[in-house]
């Protein structure tokens, strides 16, 4: 099923997109598509290099007329998100994602789909291949590590760039162009665990909630999604104030840059006290799919009795870990007051994990602002050290500075209106771009970001609509003749 994708239009496009579908490359595990795009650099004698940090940059001459014209930078990412249902069984290091079509549609079978940013790089190599594409100078540059840590963007040297002109294709909305993006970074936390022996007379309860639709920490935070883990945390909190619940596991989400769609929890409860508490856990089930039943239709809640495990966390440490994470934000913090309908600052509550001798927490700020990103790591920051645990910040990454005269943003409205009979949008977006940190390097690149309409990233969810990318295709080659 998997090989009808490359029958779409443009079929080349989508055939180097089946293509990539078929090699695993996890964040930090680029080593497959990175032999792939070595290869392919080989094949078409283009100039073609890998730097210190593991990205790839291959040349291809101008054509035939458009030797003057100036070098133009194509970039995506090589990486992809790797989330799934719990239900799928899938190895992101081994299998190849298996893709459907459905309704104009591309989606994956329980996965993540990748198009994110797997349909950018099918659109540079495209591109390349190609031998009646008219276009001056290109750099095709292909990132690592963007999902996880945007380590390709950060480890790019000043001297490896000849173009002066940007088009990062790593967007997910047609007919919006996107010249500024927010800046992030991560506020890690930490718990020492400490065990108790279960009370005598307690029983063993699994908590799951599930179904939630998750996504983008930056696209889709101000959407109203529900996070799993503030869910889950609510009705354990509850239930350890009013019925003596004790935890023995806490786990929720898994990427930082996605808002948590599952959590479960395993617990131990009074045996005099069940009918009470499975009471409360309907109620709360019934009051929460009301809160959210437009944005999460599909919100599930289950409670099944399971073997009580021999020990719980202690009582000091619950309450401390329980306290703090009710107490941390999740969502947008401010709207910009320049930008109608732009998150300025938010922060997603990402990942709760119980390891053998420790809790982890995974928590992720962005902000357009500087000043209110420190404001908002360290508001997420006081709340867990409130409750005395460790403290670690990532480095962060810039911003992108929208630049009102950019040449080519000018020039791809006008190639847009042109083609499509209609205005694009033109945007600064709340999702971090490799933009921010290339125009830190390279000060003086004159950038814009676009791409087709892509929805779920970083979800089992995401899915490309097709009809969108030959407008993303038609739009990159009209940009080309036209810089």
């Amino acid at each position: 099923m998997s090989e009808s994708i490359k029958l779409l239009q443009p079929q080349a496009v989508w055939e180097y997109f089946y293509a990539i579908t078929q090699i695993p490359r996890p964040s930090k595990k680029e080593e497959k598509i990175i032999a792939y795009l070595l290869e392919f650099g080989k094949k078409y004698k283009l100039e073609t290099q890998k730097d210190e940090t593991g990205n790839v940059l291959i040349r291809k001459n101008a054509s035939k007329g458009f030797e003057d014209f100036p070098t133009v930078v194509l970039q995506s990412h090589m990486d992809m998100v790797c989330e799934k249902n719990n239900d799928v069984d899938h190895d992101f290091e081994k299998d190849p994602i298996r893709t459907y079509i459905e309704e104009g549609w591309v989606k994956a079978m329980g996965t993540t789909l990748g198009a994110d940013d797997g349909i950018g790089v099918a659109t540079q190599l495209a591109i390349l291949a190609a031998d009646d594409i008219e276009h001056g100078p290109l750099e095709c540059l292909f990132t690592m590590d963007e999902e996880s840590g945007l380590s390709g963007a950060f480890g790019l040297k000043p001297d490896l760039l000849k173009g002066k002109i940007l088009l990062n294709l790593d967007s997910e909305d047609e007919g919006e162009l996107f010249i500024g993006c927010a800046g992030g970074r991560d506020t890690n936390v930490s718990f020492d665990l400490s065990w108790e022996a279960v009370p005598k007379d307690y029983i063993g309860y699994k908590i799951d909630i599930n179904g939630l639709q998750g996504g983008h920490s930056g696209d889709d935070i101000h959407k109203g999604f529900g996070n799993a883990n503030k869910i889950l945390n609510r009705i354990v909190y509850l239930g350890a104030e009013k019925y003596g619940l004790r935890i023995s596991l806490l786990d929720g989400g898994n990427l930082r840059n996605a808002i948590a769609r599952e959590a479960f929890a395993e617990v131990v409860i009074p045996k005099d006290s069940e009918a009470d508490f499975k009471a409360m856990f309907d109620q709360m089930a019934t009051d929460i799919k009301l809160e959210l039943h437009k944005t999460e239709p599909n919100l599930n809640f289950d409670l099944n009795e399971i073997e009580p495990s021999s020990k719980v966390w202690s009582l000091e440490l619950q309450n401390r870990v329980l306290n703090a994470l009710y107490a941390c934000p999740h969502g947008v913090i401010a709207w910009s007051q320049d930008i109608p309908n732009f998150v300025e600052t938010s922060t997603n509550l990402a990942a709760v994990k119980t390891l053998k001798d420790r809790i982890e927490i995974t928590t992720s700020q962005r902000s357009s602002s500087e000043s209110e990103m420190e404001d908002v790591v360290a508001m997420v920051a006081s709340a867990f050290k409130l409750a005395g645990a460790q403290i670690e910040h990532s480095v962060g990454y810039p911003g992108w500075k929208p630049n009102p005269n950019s040449k080519i943003m000018e020039i791809t409205s006008l190639t847009y209106e042109k083609l499509f009979d209609k205005k694009p949008k033109v945007l600064a977006v709340h999702a971090g771009l490799e933009c921010g940190l290339i125009g830190k390097t390279y000060p003086k690149m004159d950038m814009i970001s676009y791409g087709p309409t892509i929805k779920g990233a970083h979800s089992p969810d995401e899915r490309i609509e097709i009809k969108t990318v030959q407008m993303f295709w038609d739009l990159t080659l009209d940009i080309l003749k036209s810089v």
